[in-house]
């Protein structure tokens, strides 16, 4: 398909750079699967859901990911200090990681960034667009915590490009059931959760089950190419346990319906799919690229926020509902004032009858 089809304009004064407070007081859309819209809030969502529905969340922790580092003066022909923002997004090795850095120009491989006193880098290779390698020198849980120390929430760049990133962004990115680190993007749709919406769906007798896959910053990255065909989708790192996948699987075999709680849990569910309706435990690298026309093996409905024209994750949507009734939904998201992005707003989108 092209890319291209995949566009609408969305005014900026919808794209939110704070959540909604308290965070389950967010507005939420209803797609029904024949295409009815319902404009409810986060709080319907267990009278939106039936019992026995199975809520599947990706519970990764977001890390802070976001360094500022100086490439000190080259002796010859450097010019003086250069100050790099450095956004770190896959773990390579316990002393690497892959990240973006800006202005990529600025480096070349051999340099040492220093994050403040206590961490340093060499940059051990470049890739295109800004993607580098860097060599650390801590590792392990070392690392992790001299990142931990210095880092900052990596907030996307259209909200970072648009305010200062600050303390009450340590909270707001983050999942209140998040427990396990290594995501360096948050899985947005599971901001608009608090105990109180917890403990409502628990009533409603809707079942929660965890998976994992800790989000990369590629997931930000635009489609640049002209035609779906052609797009190299970045991979993540995903796994359903054992007992998470039991209680998948025994869902769908009683006829219950699986609703994933965000794109990235989405993912981990169709990546591990076996083909005839059921979930494998185990791990992997995922790189699944879902556009209309996918045949979904596990899930009956998606939660997720309203996401960027061109984007992949607008491209996934468009696979649950069709993009005909999504750009509907769109259009009538940005007319009534619904709010967009990570910050944003939610929906719940079931799939299209067929």
């Amino acid at each position: 398909m092209k890319v291209s089809d995949f566009d609408f304009h969305l005014p900026e004064a919808n794209i939110a750079l704070r959540p909604a407070r308290p965070r389950d007081s967010a507005r939420l859309l209803h797609v029904a699967p024949d295409g009815a819209l319902d404009d409810k809030g986060v709080l319907d969502l267990p009278a939106l859901l039936q019992p026995g529905d199975v809520l599947v969340f990706n519970d990764t922790k977001v890390i802070p990911a976001a360094l500022e580092g100086i490439r000190p003066a080259r002796e010859v022909g450097g010019g003086g200090d250069v100050t790099l923002e450095v956004n770190l997004h896959k773990r390579d090795g316990a002393d690497g990681w892959r990240a973006f850095i800006r202005p990529a120009k600025r480096v070349r491989e051999g340099d040492e960034i220093a994050f403040g006193e206590a961490l340093k880098a060499v940059v051990e290779a470049k890739y295109e667009g800004g993607d580098t390698l860097l060599r650390f020198d801590q590792s392990g849980a070392q690392l992790d915590e001299a990142i931990a120390a210095t880092g900052a929430p990596p907030l996307p760049p259209y909200i970072a490009s648009k305010r200062e990133v600050d303390e009450q962004d340590v909270e707001d990115y983050q999942t209140v059931y998040a427990n396990e680190e290594g995501s360096v993007a948050a899985p947005t749709a599971g901001l608009h959760f608090t105990d109180r919406l917890l403990k409502a769906l628990d009533e409603r007798g809707v079942e929660p089950v965890h998976v994992t896959l800790h989000v990369g910053a590629g997931t930000f990255l635009p489609v640049k190419v002209e035609d779906t065909d052609d797009h190299d989708m970045h991979s993540e790192w995903c796994t359903i346990s054992g007992p998470a996948a039991e209680r998948i699987n025994a869902a769908k075999a009683a006829g219950r319906r699986v609703v994933a709680v965000g794109t990235t849990a989405l993912r981990t569910l169709e990546s591990l799919a076996d083909g005839k309706g059921r979930v494998r435990a185990g791990s992997r690298d995922t790189d699944i690229f879902i556009t209309p026309g996918y045949d979904f093996q596990v899930i009956d409905a998606l939660m997720t926020n309203f996401h960027l024209p061109k984007s992949t994750l607008f491209m996934l949507v468009s696979s649950i509902c069709g993009l005909d009734v999504m750009q509907r939904a769109y259009a009538h998201a940005i007319e009534t004032g619904y709010r967009f992005y990570s910050y944003g707003d939610s929906s719940l989108l079931e799939l299209a009858e067929h």
